[in-house]
């Protein structure tokens, strides 16, 4: 008896302690960069190791990898290790939205991480991003980035799609999709078209407080970037899209300002009035992307979940 009533407090105490502890979700998307996913969670296991206050699991969005998963190990600091295979590569965007739906859906947790999977997203700024969520639990947390990694050209390319952002839409957003979000948030956008398009943008829009962490980009941990120069020009235009409305009513008022500026400017008045409403057809098209049943039929895309145990 006495063994026994031991075994019912320690219980009822380890129970009562994990309704203290707060639960942190981590939310990875992968596509064939499996050595980049074991590396990047062995980093995430030793940057959240001192927080005994939160327990910690963490979900990888397998986006149809055509290479064979590997053995994964969990680490000593998860709680869980869960690998979501999809059954049709859909892409990144679309992946990471899937996943924001699946756990809203599923999940009981407190906050969640997203964190691109092939190290770009610095493992060690995962501090970073607690620690400002403990100062203000209320709020998300976005990782502002400060410095890049890429070459030249891609930062002039980078630097331009913040400039056109800010002068169509009106916001400045220098995020991508490294943060952590509070659940009311998470659940929030889980619904939101403009996910299955473009996390940041639909970050922007709907969130109306966000708080921030200062962020370098990192460099992959393998191979070279995947992120060709269409992608990157899709990826801008979706973030922009996702304000078409405001794009349009900006786009209005440069065209009649310019109108007024015919007698001045001649034809270079014309040829601004001509790259704008193309602009407005691209983005118009690129809008497109955004698609409520989709996401919220993406679940149908899961083709099984494993739970790596050990």
């Amino acid at each position: 008896n006495l063994s026994r009533n031991l075994w019912y407090y320690k219980t009822c105490w380890l129970l009562y302690d994990r309704q203290k502890m707060k639960k942190i979700l981590i939310l990875i998307p992968i596509f064939n960069d499996w050595e980049s996913l074991k590396k990047l969670i062995e980093e995430i296991n030793e940057n959240i190791k001192h927080y005994n206050d939160f327990y910690f699991e963490c979900l990888v969005v397998n986006d149809a990898s055509t290479i064979e998963q590997p053995k994964i190990n969990k680490p000593s600091h998860f709680k869980s290790l869960e690998i979501l295979t999809m059954k049709k590569n859909r892409g990144h965007a679309r992946c990471i939205a899937f996943g924001i739906r699946h756990i809203s859906k599923n999940k009981i947790f407190d906050n969640l991480i997203l964190m691109d999977g092939d190290g770009e997203d610095r493992p060690i700024e995962i501090k970073s991003l607690i620690d400002k969520m403990i100062e203000n639990p209320s709020l998300s947390v976005v990782a502002k980035r400060v410095k890049r990694s890429e070459g030249i050209f891609f930062q002039l390319l980078y630097q331009i799609h913040k400039f056109i952002t800010l002068v169509f839409t009106g916001r400045k957003i220098n995020f991508g999709n490294y943060s952590i979000i509070t659940k009311s948030d998470v659940e929030k956008i889980s619904s939101k078209a403009s996910l299955w398009s473009s996390f940041s943008g639909t970050i922007k829009k709907n969130l109306n407080t966000i708080n921030e962490i200062n962020s370098v980009r990192g460099l992959r941990y393998f191979g070279p970037s995947q992120m060709s120069l269409l992608k990157l020009l899709i990826h801008s235009f979706s973030i922009i899209a996702v304000f078409k409305n405001q794009v349009f009513l900006r786009s209005v008022f440069m065209i009649i300002f310019l109108s007024l500026l015919n007698s001045s400017l001649g034809i270079f008045s014309t040829i601004f009035q001509i790259l704008i409403v193309g602009f407005n057809l691209l983005i118009f098209i690129v809008s497109r992307r955004e698609n409520e049943q989709d996401l919220i039929k993406s679940h149908e895309n899961l083709h099984d979940i494993k739970n790596i145990t050990h």
